[in-house]
């Protein structure tokens, strides 16, 4: 039994998904219908995750803590034929340490998550190739676990930093909604860890959403002139599997 068969969590529609389709990449665009970034998919109401899987989708993602799992499961949408993979960029939300407090330092906790998840993250592009049907990829915000995924996958289909950061910011309208969304579910978690997802939310607003951590990331992966790439290379990133990314994914 997880803690969402006894306490009582408000299901919603997400308010930060979007498909990757249109974004420019070499030799064309991601095609509609492959890659979705979202924020949580496990407090969907019944009716939003119906109609998700009506409109082809047959895979998600779940890029969250075993502690957000735990603390939600898979809510409606595990009731849908939907294969299910649980892939953590994170082992506890509390390693999101302080910089949870300020939105501008994101970058370094991104190069940290990249650094270490690689493996994982070669893991998530590999169902991406692999999966029939439409795959969604979410953490609880849709920004931070979900925006480094969506770079990774960018990358490595060619696109250039501009259009990475570009939907990087697009976070930014949805973030007033994406705190209110969250505040019964990750805010419970990360006051167990001496974190506040209030004062999170105002420095994630204080001032416009910031490109900066993304282009931070992007930096570091390209310091140097190195392929950006090198880094999911050596955790397992083959040029077959970037093939069959490029064969699935662009249009």
């Amino acid at each position: 039994m997880t803690l969402i068969d006894t306490i009582d969590l408000p299901l919603s529609a997400p308010v930060n998904l979007r498909d990757l389709g249109g974004i420019p990449v070499s030799g064309g665009s991601v095609r509609p219908g492959v890659a979705i970034r979202a924020d949580d998919l496990s407090i969907v109401d019944l009716e939003t995750a119906s109609s998700l899987v009506a409109d082809g989708l047959t895979t998600i993602i779940d890029l969250r803590s075993v502690d957000e799992v735990e603390f939600t499961g898979r809510g409606p949408i595990g009731s849908l034929p939907v294969t299910y993979h649980h892939v953590p960029f994170m082992a506890s939300i509390g390693d999101a340490g302080a910089e949870i407090h300020d939105q501008t330092k994101y970058g370094s906790m991104y190069v940290r998550m990249l650094d270490a998840a690689a493996p994982r993250i070669v893991q998530a592009l590999a169902i991406i190739a692999y999966a029939p049907g439409a795959v969604a990829f979410h953490c609880a915000a849709g920004q931070d676990r979900t925006g480094v995924l969506a770079a990774s996958l960018l990358l490595a289909l060619g696109a250039e930093p501009e259009a990475i950061v570009a939907d990087y910011v697009r976070t930014g309208e949805n973030s007033d909604a994406i705190m209110r969304r969250l505040e019964p579910t990750i805010g419970r978690l990360m006051a167990k860890f001496g974190l506040d997802l209030d004062e999170a939310a105002r420095a994630a607003t204080r001032s416009e959403f910031s490109p900066e951590p993304i282009r931070g990331l992007l930096a570091h992966l390209g310091a140097g002139g190195t392929d950006p790439l090198v880094a999911l290379r050596e955790a397992g990133l083959t040029d077959g599997l970037i093939a069959r990314l490029r064969e699935r994914a662009v249009a």
